[in-house]
């Protein structure tokens, strides 16, 4: 693929971060966003000289616009924002926490979408990533699955709405990123084994996982309105 731009919202750490080192290993321009200027420092420091990073938020809808102008004309946009609201039992969410989740996940992921699109190359490609929550049936999902679904629905409509601009999406499962360090890590250790040993590939998924995937996405001109599901099978999983 020749050198082309593109911009990583949430490319601070895990998925994002992981798909910045791919894309540069692979002679490309990357622009990393973050809204923690310590976080985003660290990981710009981390890729070397090729990439470029700059504090966002995407949650400030307001600001996008002129973020994006700042960064100027890009080929390919990817959206790895997550939120971990909405997890729990479903009687008892709130409804302020299923809120909470669509407002960091969907209304993000629509507002940093729609901001890029005047300055994001006409025949290049947008790529979401939402959750296997948005596809299998695992109780105490309900409020995060929806959101995540409501990401992957993204894809279909506007790859034919966008055209010649290409919509993917990816939707990880159990993925060992910083998403899961509010749990102490004895607890974050069983929780992985047991989901690796219900996954068919016997482990959970690591970022440069989902990030091959992304990639791929970017990568085939011929791949639109489709979102993979990355996640070793877990879905299926009894």
């Amino acid at each position: 693929m020749p050198s082309q731009h593109t911009v990583i919202v949430g490319g601070s750490s895990g998925i994002g971060l992981a798909t910045a080192q791919r894309l540069l290993a692979e002679g490309n321009r990357v622009t990393i966003t973050g809204r923690n200027p310590d976080r985003l420092n660290a990981a710009r420091s981390s890729l070397g000289s090729q990439a470029n990073a700059m504090q966002m938020d995407a949650a400030d809808a307001a600001s996008l616009p002129g973020a994006f102008a700042r960064i100027a004309s890009f080929d390919h946009l990817v959206l790895a924002l997550g939120s971990r609201k909405g997890f729990g039992p479903f009687a008892g969410m709130s409804l302020a926490e299923v809120r909470g989740s669509f407002e960091e996940k969907v209304y993000a992921h629509f507002a940093a979408a729609q901001a890029a699109l005047p300055f994001l190359r006409k025949d290049g490609s947008i790529t979401f990533v939402a959750a296997v929550s948005a596809h299998a049936a695992a109780p105490g999902t309900a409020g995060i699955g929806s959101a995540n679904a409501a990401v992957a629905a993204f894809v279909p409509i506007l790859a034919v709405e966008l055209k010649p601009l290409r919509v993917n999406g990816v939707s990880p499962g159990v993925i060992d990123t910083p998403w899961w360090d509010f749990m102490a890590d004895d607890q974050k250790l069983g929780i992985f084994t047991e989901y690796g040993a219900k996954s068919p590939v016997g482990r959970v998924g690591s970022s440069d996982d989902v990030a091959q995937a992304i990639t791929f996405l970017i990568r085939n001109t011929f791949m639109t309105g489709h979102v993979l599901v990355c996640d070793g099978g877990l879905r299926w999983a009894a």
